[in-house]
């Protein structure tokens, strides 16, 4: 059984789909430190959960997440008690790079557990991303924008470097080196039509029909191999930094003998002939 959340919203449905929702809309989805560790919780549990095979992130609200709560920063350096924020113990130690660093690489592992859970994601992109809800929008498998949807690599603007979260990472791997060094460089905000344009999303549709398409999205994901959906995404992780086209290769080989050993393949195949989607189970 999942914990009950304060600032997301984790909804795991009977046909395989979750929904986590950020639901902090009053700060416009602030990462705040409360959001992101119930965020790494929902993570740590669809790390080895069978039952979901596909995950939905959005915003509630306006927003699909504003980035980092700017407003805690200097709370918590105020903080007497600083042992109210569990994953803020650094702050006892008295020194600001310390706590700066340890903090930093707790936030940013978020990114990586994204990409380590196996199950696709789908970010149903309902409005403006920035900084770190840009940088979550990127390390999502697939991204569906609504019109009203923004991005904004906001860190250069704040006196940071432009790469944090993922971003210097996933950008140019999504839109190429020339076009994310001019977004990371400047820090300006793009629309759902230039994502669109650029490669950054798959689709654009009306805010009203955006929960509808990344669940149309995600029931065709359904209709394939749970353990194969798994595999393409264990490939495709480690196949982007391949150091060769034989590195790659050798990688989804094996995968190849492992899902041509089950009982989905069968599956598949008869449903090919049969002319029917698969009944394939949830394991």
């Amino acid at each position: 059984m999942m914990q009950e959340f304060e600032t997301i919203k984790f909804e795991q449905q009977e046909n395989g789909i979750s929904i986590l929702t950020f639901n902090r809309p009053e700060s416009l989805n602030a990462l705040s430190i409360k959001l992101l560790e119930e965020f790494n919780a929902a993570l740590d549990y669809l790390e080895w959960n069978f039952d979901c095979r596909v995950l939905i992130i959005t915003g509630s609200g306006k927003a699909f997440s504003a980035g980092t709560d700017l407003k805690e920063g200097p709370s918590l350096r105020a903080a007497k008690s600083p042992a109210k924020y569990s994953h803020m113990q650094v702050l006892n130690m008295g020194d600001p790079i310390k706590t700066n660093f340890m903090g930093q690489k707790w936030a940013a592992n978020t990114i990586v557990k994204m990409r380590r859970i196996p199950q696709p994601i789908i970010a149903a992109v309902n409005g403006a991303a920035v900084g770190g809800g840009f940088g979550i929008a990127m390390a999502a498998d697939i991204r569906i924008a609504s019109t009203e949807a923004r991005f904004n690599n906001a860190f250069i603007k704040l006196g940071f470097s432009g790469c944090d979260f993922g971003s210097s990472y996933f950008l140019p791997r999504l839109i190429g080196l020339s076009r994310a060094s001019e977004l990371l460089y400047t820090g300006r905000f793009f629309d759902a039509e230039e994502a669109e344009k650029i490669g950054f999303v798959s689709k654009v549709v009306p805010p009203e029909e955006l929960m509808n398409a990344a669940n149309e999205l995600a029931e065709e994901l359904l209709t394939k191999s749970p353990l194969g959906l798994r595999a393409t995404k264990e490939v495709i992780n480690l196949s982007i930094d391949a150091p060769s086209l034989e590195a790659a290769v050798l990688l989804e080989n094996r995968n190849q003998v492992i899902t041509g050993n089950t009982k989905d393949l069968m599956e598949g195949i008869t449903a090919f002939f049969e002319k029917r989607k698969p009944k394939y189970g949830l394991r």
